[in-house]
């Protein structure tokens, strides 16, 4: 079956852990939102780490350089050397590195982490469009202002390639969503009418430089977002777990298109090291442990025994149901309260 064209959640007795030889963990949102850890992640990647599976930090936020990003995980206690974080930026770099000729000056409209990725390719970063780039790359920083986004669109105007870290939208903050790089590339391609070539997640570049770092052969993508995280995943082919610790939920999750659906689902990343229980069809219902889900005249209806101790379970049979039926046939809002009913 086509990743794309997934009806059931997959199931497994084994833990991932043993399946997997990389876990490639997102971060913000899987290890860490803001400056503090994930309640468990430390010692579910701990675990993981001890029967086997090696961690790679993939993330979209070309903010930072890894040695930075890789600081502050072992800050928090998390199993992680330099070598383990992967950027957008690096795949960015990478991108760019095939575009423009060997020590080209690049104009970043972005942070220290773009800066540092174009050098390790041999590229020269600038950051103004008078030292005459042969190219621009963009990426997120939270110190990202108007004057440098204008020296992006004043080079932009010349023709040259341009390349994006990625195209998020939004990133979560201990404050809650703020705005990501998306909505300052947004903001170029509405001044220059352009659009950027994506590095990203959920661009394959990203995972092909992923992949090439860390030299896996089975990897598993780990990520708290459907549109970059898994739908990455199931453009290169490769299964996914997607945890709710970060800015997905259940509902989401049971609304999902083609693209978006994951191969596994976890509260958070204990689900590396538990077993994922198998979903069957019973008739007109879609079963998994103690959880019932069925549609009935376009309407999804999940029951439950003990939904505090079996919520992964309604979450299964609810993603069956309604990708057997076709989301696109459900009231969303209806799903939602349907969900929010049976998991409260």
């Amino acid at each position: 079956m086509s990743r794309h064209a997934r009806t059931v959640l997959d199931s497994s007795a084994d833990p991932l852990a043993g399946q997997f030889d990389v876990a490639l963990l997102d971060l913000d949102g899987v290890v860490y939102v803001g400056p503090a850890a994930v309640a468990g992640a430390r010692e579910h990647l701990l675990e993981a780490r001890s029967m086997g599976m090696r961690l790679a930090y993939v993330t979209n936020n070309a903010s930072r350089t890894p040695d930075v990003v890789a600081d502050h995980l072992r800050d928090l206690g998390m199993p992680a050397e330099d070598g383990d974080v992967v950027t957008s930026a690096q795949a960015a770099a990478r991108v760019m590195a095939e575009l423009v000729d060997p020590g080209s000056r690049v104009l970043v409209v972005g942070g220290e982490g773009l800066r540092a990725a174009l050098v390790e390719r041999g590229l020269a970063p600038v950051s103004s469009a008078d030292d005459e780039p042969a190219a621009v790359v963009q990426g997120f920083s939270p110190d990202l202002g108007w004057s440098l986004l204008a020296e992006g669109a004043y080079a932009l105007e010349r023709g040259i390639p341009w390349v994006a870290s990625n195209t998020d939208l939004t990133i979560p903050t201990p404050r809650g969503r703020a705005p990501g790089n998306g909505t300052f590339v947004e903001v170029l391609q509405r001044a220059t009418g352009r659009k950027p070539v994506v590095a990203g997640k959920p661009e394959t570049p990203m995972h092909a430089e992923a992949v090439a770092r860390t030299g896996s052969r089975r990897p598993l993508v780990v990520g708290d977002r459907l549109d970059t995280d898994i739908e990455g995943a199931n453009r290169a082919d490769v299964p996914s777990l997607l945890v709710f610790t970060g800015v997905t939920d259940e509902a989401d999750v049971v609304l999902a298109t083609d693209e978006l659906r994951p191969a596994f689902i976890s509260d958070d990343l204990g689900g590396l090291h538990h077993a994922h229980p198998p979903t069957r069809e019973d008739g007109q219902a879609w079963v998994c442990g103690a959880a019932t889900a069925h549609v009935e005249d376009g309407a999804l209806s999940v029951s439950v025994e003990a939904p505090a101790a079996h919520r992964l379970d309604a979450v299964r049979a609810a993603c069956a149901a309604a990708w057997t039926y076709g989301v696109r046939r459900l009231d969303p809002d209806a799903v939602r309260r349907e969900m929010a009913r049976v998991l409260r």
